[in-house]
C-alpha cells in the first residue's frame, strides 16, 4: 500500500477506510510542553506556545495527530470560575468558591465569546497555529474542554453538585446541564473555525468513578448526544473521552453519535470493540502509568500488541487512554511510537482479520 501522511492515515480510519498503518494520537500535551524544555505554567496562557510545543514533540517523535489540551478549567473560568495555577501542573477549578450558589442562578450565566471569554482564545490560537504550520499532513484535535456533566460540577461544586442531584427538580438540573451542553458547543464550534480535524470533550465526572452507570443515562447521557449532534451537524467530527472503567456505560456511549470514543486504560477495549457501532472509532488504551512511566520498552511493546490484538485494529486510533504524564521517559515513548508502526502496519491488520 502506498504510504499515506498522518493526516491522511487519521481520516482514512474515521472515513471508515483502511489506512497503511493504524495511527498514532498520544494525549500528550503534558509530554509534548516537556519535550519542548517549557512548563505548563508557561504555555497554558499563551497558545503560541503551546502550539510550539506540540510542533517539537511531534517533529521530534513522528506520530499521527496533536491533541490540543490546556487543562480542565477554561470553559469553567470564562463564565466567571475561579482557576488556581500551578507551576508544574494544569490549572484547577477553584471548587471552593463556586460560581454557582444555588443552581437557580444558572438563568442569568452568560454566553461565552470564545474570542475574548477567558483562556478560550488560547486554545484557538494554539490550534490555529499548529494548522497553519504542519496540518497539512498532521491531524489535529482541538479539545474544547469539558462536557456538560463536568462543567456543571465545575461551576457548582462537585459535592453539591452531587446532593443537587437527589434533591432538587429535575427540570432545575436539566435546565443546568443544558446550558453547560451550549457553552460547551459554543467552544467546540469555535474549533471548527480555527481549522481543527476534529474536536472533543472530556466528561470524567460523568464516568463511574464519581456516578453510578444509572445516574450517567438519567443525567449525563442525553446532553451528551445533543452536543454531539450539534456539533457534528456543524461539520466536524466530535470525540467524547470519560477517564476511568467505563465498561459499564461503554455500550451508552456509543449512542451518543460521537464519531470518536477516546477511551481509558480501564475500558476492556476488546468487548467495547464488539459492543459500540463498528463505524465509531475507538482511541486509546495503553495505560500512561505502567508501562509508560514505570515499565521497560518491552514492557510497552507487549501491551501495544495485545492491545491491536484485541481490536484487530477495527476503527482504532492507538493512544495513551489518559494524558502522558510529563515524567514519561523519552525511551519509552519511543518505544510506544514504534510498537505502533510495527504491530499496526496494514499487513499485520491484514492478518489478524484473516484476509
Amino acid at each position: 500500500m502506498k504510504e499515506m501522511t498522518s493526516l491522511e492515515r487519521c481520516m482514512a480510519v474515521l472515513n471508515g477506510t483502511t489506512p497503511d498503518s493504524l495511527p498514532i494520537i498520544p494525549q500528550s500535551f503534558m509530554f509534548a510542553v516537556e519535550t519542548a524544555g517549557m512548563k505548563i505554567s508557561e504555555v497554558n496562557r499563551n497558545g503560541k506556545k503551546m502550539a510550539q510545543a506540540h510542533i517539537i514533540s511531534q517533529e521530534k517523535y513522528g506520530y499521527d495527530g496533536c491533541v490540543i489540551d490546556f487543562d480542565d478549567a477554561t470553559i469553567a473560568e470564562a463564565v466567571g470560575a475561579k482557576v488556581i495555577y500551578r507551576d508544574d501542573e494544569p490549572a484547577i477549578v477553584n471548587e471552593e468558591e463556586p460560581v454557582l450558589k444555588d443552581l437557580r442562578e444558572v438563568y442569568d450565566m452568560p454566553m461565552p465569546d470564545p474570542l475574548s471569554s477567558g483562556r478560550m482564545s488560547e486554545w484557538l490560537e494554539a490550534t490555529k497555529t499548529l494548522v497553519d504550520s504542519i496540518g497539512d499532513h498532521v491531524f489535529v484535535m482541538g479539545r474544547a474542554d469539558q462536557g456538560p456533566f463536568s462543567i456543571a460540577c465545575l461551576l457548582r461544586g462537585t459535592t453539591q453538585f452531587m446532593m443537587d442531584l437527589l434533591t432538587e427538580d429535575k427540570k432545575l438540573i436539566d435546565d443546568v446541564l443544558d446550558y453547560c451542553r451550549k457553552i460547551s458547543a459554543v467552544f467546540a464550534k469555535a474549533q471548527k473555525d480555527a481549522g481543527a480535524h476534529a474536536t472533543s470533550i472530556g466528561d470524567a465526572f460523568a464516568g463511574p468513578n464519581l456516578i453510578s452507570p444509572d445516574m450517567y443515562r438519567q443525567f449525563a447521557l442525553e446532553p451528551e448526544k445533543e452536543l454531539a449532534k450539534e456539533v457534528q451537524d456543524y461539520g466536524i467530527p466530535f470525540s467524547i473521552h470519560i477517564c476511568g472503567n467505563t465498561n459499564d456505560i461503554i455500550e451508552d456511549m456509543g449512542t451518543t453519535g460521537a464519531k470518536i470514543l477516546e477511551v481509558d486504560w480501564q475500558l476492556d477495549i476488546a468487548k467495547a470493540r464488539n459492543l459500540v457501532p463498528m463505524s465509531t472509532t475507538l482511541m486509546g488504551n495503553i495505560d500512561p502509568s505502567f508501562p509508560l512511566v514505570l515499565g521497560t520498552p518491552g514492557d510497552i511493546e507487549l501491551a501495544v500488541k495485545q492491545l491491536i490484538e484485541a481490536t484487530q485494529g477495527r476503527n482504532h486510533i492507538i493512544s495513551s487512554g489518559c494524558a502522558i504524564g510529563r515524567n514519561t521517559p523519552p525511551e519509552n515513548f519511543r518505544a510506544f511510537i514504534a510498537a505502533a508502526r510495527k504491530y499496526g502496519s496494514y499487513e499485520v491488520i491484514q492478518s489478524l482479520n484473516n484476509i
